[in-house]
C-alpha cells in the first residue's frame, strides 16, 4: 500500500492542472479520481472534499504576507513578551514529569519543546480554525505552490485514511499548518508519534502527542542534547562581516571566534570547552543590529522554520524559561 500510496502522490505531481483552464469544482474532481488511483479509499476521498470550498481570503493571505521588517529588537519582546515567559515557565513546572520523560526518550531538552509550543500556537491557544483541506484545495489550485500543496493534500488524506482525525476536525492555519505543534501534513507523516500510545496521533489536543512529536522532530533532523543553540555575543570593531554566514565552510571552532576578538554580549570570554564545538556567526539584522554564534541545533530550529526570527524567539524563549 505504501509502495502505491508514493507512486499515485509521483503521478499527482506530475499531473497537476493550470488554475486559468479549469474550474475549482472540475480540479478537485481530477484531484480526487487521482488520490483514490493513488490507494485512498473512496470513503475517505468523499469524507474529505464534502464540505471543501475555495477561500478567496486564503489566497490573500498567501499572497499578501506582511512587508514591514522588525529589527530583532523591536521582534524580540514582540514574540517573547514577559507574560509568555511567565506562562512558559509556569507550563514547563505543571508537565515536568511529562516532558523529562520525553526529554530522555529523545535527547531534546525539555525547554525547546514548551518554547516550540509557546512560539507556534500560544502553548495550544491559536492553532488555527481554517478547514486544513480547502486552504490546502484553495492553495494547490491558485497555482503558485501547486506541486507543494498537491502533495500537502495527499499526506492530509493519508492522516485521515490512517483515522487520526475526523477530516472536520482537521483544523489549523491558512496555510494547513496544523495542532498545537503546526505541522504541515507531510511532517505529521514523517515526524508525529503517539506520545500516549492511545493508537492515534492527536496534535490538536493530546499534550503528550504534541510533546512527543515535537521532540522526534528536532531529533530526527540532529539536534543534540549536549549542546544549547548559541549566544548572543558582541563582535570588536572593524570586524570582518564576510566571516557571518550559516555555510558549512563559515564554521569556526570558539577557540577560533575567541582569537577573533568576539566575545559573550556582556564582554566576558567564550566558554572554552574541553571539547571545542563549531560555530556560526549570524547577524540577521546586518552588522549594525545583534550578532549571534549559534551551534548546530540551532539549524536544526531552521529547519523548522527557514526564519532566523523564528529561531531566535524560539530560543530566548527557551532560555528564559530555565533562567532564575
Amino acid at each position: 500500500m505504501k509502495r502505491l500510496w508514493l507512486a499515485g502522490l509521483g503521478m499527482m505531481l506530475s499531473l497537476t492542472a493550470s488554475a486559468r483552464t479549469v474550474s475549482f469544482e472540475a480540479y478537485i474532481d481530477a484531484f480526487k479520481q487521482q488520490a483514490e488511483q493513488a490507494g485512498i479509499s473512496h470513503e475517505t476521498v468523499e469524507a474529505a472534499f464534502r464540505d471543501v470550498t475555495y477561500r478567496h481570503r486564503t489566497v490573500v493571505a498567501d499572497k499578501n504576507q506582511p512587508e514591514k521588517k522588525l529589527t530583532l529588537d523591536e521582534y524580540i519582546p514582540r514574540a517573547v513578551p514577559d507574560w509568555k515567559v511567565k506562562k512558559a515557565k509556569k507550563l514547563y513546572r505543571q508537565h515536568y514529569a511529562a516532558l523529562q520523560q520525553v526529554s530522555r526518550e529523545y535527547g531534546v531538552q525539555p525547554q525547546y519543546i514548551v518554547a516550540l509550543w509557546g512560539v507556534e500556537s500560544n502553548f495550544g491557544a491559536l492553532t488555527g480554525r481554517h478547514y486544513v483541506m480547502s486552504a490546502l484545495a484553495t492553495l494547490a489550485y491558485d497555482g503558485r505552490r501547486e506541486a507543494f500543496f498537491r502533495k500537502e493534500m495527499m499526506a492530509a488524506l493519508k492522516i485521515i485514511e490512517d483515522d487520526h482525525i475526523d477530516p472536520h476536525d482537521m483544523k489549523g492555519s491558512w496555510a494547513g499548518a496544523m495542532g498545537q505543534c503546526q505541522f504541515m501534513p507531510s511532517s505529521f507523516l514523517t515526524f508525529a508519534v503517539d506520545g500516549n500510545h492511545d493508537g492515534k496521533i492527536d496534535i490538536w489536543k493530546t499534550k503528550a502527542d504534541v510533546f512527543a512529536s515535537t521532540a522526534n522532530y528536532l531529533h530526527r533532523s540532529g539536534w543534540d542534547n549536549q549542546y544549547r543553540w548559541g549566544r548572543q555575543v558582541h563582535l570588536p570593531r572593524g570586524f570582518d562581516m564576510s566571516l557571518e554566514g550559516r555555510h558549512q565552510g563559515k564554521a569556526k571552532t570558539l577557540r577560533e571566534w575567541r582569537r577573533l576578538g568576539v566575545t559573550r554580549y556582556n564582554g566576558q570570554p567564550l566558554p572554552a570547552p574541553a571539547k571545542d564545538i563549531k560555530a556560526w556567526l549570524v547577524a540577521p539584522d546586518d552588522e549594525k543590529g545583534r550578532a549571534y554564534l549559534i551551534y548546530n541545533n540551532y539549524n536544526v530550529l531552521m529547519k523548522w522554520n527557514r526564519s532566523h526570527y523564528f529561531a531566535l524567539a524560539v530560543s530566548h524563549l527557551a532560555d528564559r524559561i530555565v533562567s532564575r
